[in-house]
């Protein structure tokens, strides 16, 4: 592309703008536009705009009304079908806890602790909010409610619900065309609560009892609001409240009440009502469960909406004919043969210079606005141009920054997490090399003691298997200081150079019987070729033994170990991977920290990460690990390339 002298094309624009001006005041008030085509155009939009908004305003205003109804009758059909939501989600929760193994025989038992230890996880797993199981005779035998409050599952017991119809129902094997599964309301400690409820069998097909499956209304009802945007009260068959989504009015909920006896009473069933100084529609819906009518549900809308909408819709509409007014005029002035060919040529240009071609110009020779128009399009483009370039230059040079500062934002988090795990084995280090010593002493003469006693035989039969476990647990806690004495004595590393193949295959070699014991698969992947490099032999050896210790410990039996060696950068990439049982996420941030293990007790001490993570910190290098419970885990070893020369002094 040639290149663009943007100070010529700069100044030639500005001699174009100058002969504009010196031209315009000689030229006639009916040269502008204005005074060939806007006129006529403006009296004629304006007299059809009057019209357009008394006619339209007046259709509207009936529409929105009509719209108020059909919003407040679906808000209705919403609430209905959230209730039936709500029913089905009992059912499933009734389906996982009647059928789950031990309840029936738990119940027919009456043993509540153990009921409890097979409905709580489904609850917690559901976010039940009331879960009740009742004997034969209708009488509580437990009781797990949510307190809203402290979100922890109560227990209550001993109450008597043979009078409520669903249970007795559910308790006397009825059945109807939905199931053997019935609905109710009950009045619970955190207000009233839709349940339903299903009868339970014990092993040998005996109807033990029932269980109850509920939610708080005041629950459901905030549910179906955020769905159906309106209200909602739930009455009795006598249509006195039970519950609702609205703060009680000055006046009482009795208007509330008396409203919802008028609406039954209209056929259309809706009706006007005014709570807080507002004025208020209400329509109302069966309150329907398992096919059964538990009551009313009232759906509540603010009819002042309607009011407001009109307005709104004038206002709307008003500038919606007078923005119509002023398109009209620009379609007359375009219908005009003198501007359509510069609008059309100015459009393509536009388009030109949106697709990302800016060297664009329209040099029209013209006196009137469209010449105007021209030379500014011709400014835009020109001005476009050199700040595309300086928008180009900035932001390669913030991509290069951004960089930049990743790199070292992660280089820095890498150090910290170091520094952080180096000081806290530091520290312990420092306070087990204090007090080996001293312990180590006397567990010596208590062994020694007790070897002494053992080889005189004169130890009584009932006496010398007591001394036995005393020597054995003298040795048992001396190889345990003897770990801590070697974890607190990391020394540095003899940097000798060595091929780190041979080290990986001497520590197969070392764990060869433990993993025979455990059947489980040794899968290598090492180059052809060989790995040279100054390190530690014997530490790193150390640590690979301790790693695959640690995955046959994982794995158990019948595992697959998986070992890799790569280099790349400078940098050698040694990888252990089992299948075994994998570390929950809780602990990966405390696996390498001393003493923390996740065997059984008496089978680790927990020091075997953390010296090897302190080896690895003393090559200079690092140790990763990913893992997936259930799936396996991999520790990655990394360590820098370094020659002999290169090492720790």
């Amino acid at each position: 592309m040639a290149a663009i002298n943007l100070p010529h094309i700069r100044e030639s624009l500005r001699l174009r703008l100058g002969e504009r001006r010196k031209l315009l005041p000689s030229i006639p008030g009916l040269s502008r536009l204005q005074g060939k085509l806007i006129i006529p155009y403006v009296l004629l939009t304006l007299l059809l705009a009057a019209s357009g908004i008394y006619i339209v305003t007046r259709l509207v205003a009936s529409t929105i009304r009509e719209r108020f109804v059909n919003q407040i009758y679906e808000s209705a059909r919403i609430a209905s079908d959230g209730v039936v939501r709500q029913e089905r989600s009992h059912l499933e929760n009734l389906r996982l806890m009647v059928y789950t193994q031990g309840v029936g025989d738990a119940l027919a038992a009456g043993d509540a602790d153990m009921l409890q230890s097979l409905l709580l996880p489904l609850a917690l797993n559901s976010s039940i909010e009331a879960a009740s199981v009742v004997d034969a005779k209708g009488v509580e035998v437990l009781t797990l409610g949510l307190d809203p409050q402290s979100g922890q599952y109560l227990r209550s017991q001993g109450n008597d619900l043979s009078a409520e119809p669903f249970v007795m129902d559910a308790l006397q094997g009825k059945s109807d065309a939905l199931g053997d599964k019935f609905a109710g309301l009950l009045e619970t400690n955190y207000g009233p609560a839709l349940f339903t409820s299903s009868p339970v069998f014990d092993a040998s097909g005996k109807l033990a009892g029932a269980i109850l499956v509920g939610t708080r209304l005041s629950t459901l009802l905030a549910d179906i609001k955020s769905q159906a945007q309106a209200d909602l009260a739930v009455l009795d068959s006598g249509y006195h409240l039970i519950t609702t989504t609205l703060p009680p009015p000055e006046e009482g909920y009795a208007v509330l009440e008396e409203a919802s006896r008028a609406a039954h009473n209209q056929e259309s069933r809706t009706v006007d009502l005014t709570l807080y100084n507002r004025d208020y529609q209400l329509t109302y819906t069966a309150f329907k469960a398992r096919d059964q009518q538990l009551g009313w549900m009232g759906v509540l809308l603010p009819s002042s909406y309607v009011v407001a909408a009109e307005a709104t819709s004038r206002n709307t509409f008003s500038l919606i004919f007078t923005l119509g007014t002023l398109g009209v005029i620009v379609i007359g002035l375009a219908l005009s043969q003198s501007i359509a060919r510069p609008i059309l040529k100015l459009r393509s240009l536009s388009q030109e210079v949106a697709s990302g071609n800016l060297d664009q110009s329209l040099d029209l020779k013209r006196t009137d606005e469209i010449g105007e128009l021209a030379d500014a399009f011709d400014i835009m483009t020109l001005r476009l141009r050199e700040r595309t370039q300086e928008a180009a230059r900035l932001y390669a040079e913030a991509v290069q920054h951004n960089r930049e500062l990743a790199a070292m934002n992660e280089q820095l988090r890498t150090t910290q997490l170091q520094l952080v795990q180096s000081e806290k084995l530091a520290a312990i280090g420092q306070l087990t090399a204090g007090i080996v010593h001293d312990v180590k002493n006397p567990l010596a003469v208590i062994k020694g003691m007790a070897d002494l006693m053992l080889s005189e035989g004169e130890v009584p039969a009932e006496l010398s298997e007591e001394i036995t476990l005393i020597r054995d647990s003298a040795q048992k806690a001396n190889l345990i200081l003897t770990d801590l004495l070697t974890f607190s004595r990391q020394s540095r590393p003899e940097m000798e150079a060595r091929d780190m193949r041979q080290t990986i295959e001497a520590a197969l070699r070392l764990t060869a019987y433990p993993l025979r014991k455990a059947h489980i698969e040794v899968i290598t992947d090492l180059p052809d070729q060989s790995v040279m490099m100054a390190y530690d032999n014997q530490q790193i050896e150390q640590v690979l033994v301790n790693l695959i210790n640690n995955a046959i410990h994982a794995m158990q039996e019948h595992g697959v170990l998986r070992v890799n060696l790569s280099q790349s950068e400078g940098v050698v990439a040694i990888a252990v991977q089992d299948n075994g049982s994998g570390i929950a996420p809780e602990n990966l941030g405390r696996i390498f920290d001393p003493f923390f293990t996740t065997k059984p007790e008496g089978e680790g001490t927990g020091l075997g990460l953390s010296v090897s993570y302190g080896i690895i910190s003393n090559h200079d290098g690092r140790i990763e690990v990913e893992s997936t419970v259930g799936e396996g885990t991999t520790f990655t070893i990394l360590l820098p390339v370094k020659h002999a020369w290169e090492s720790h002094p």
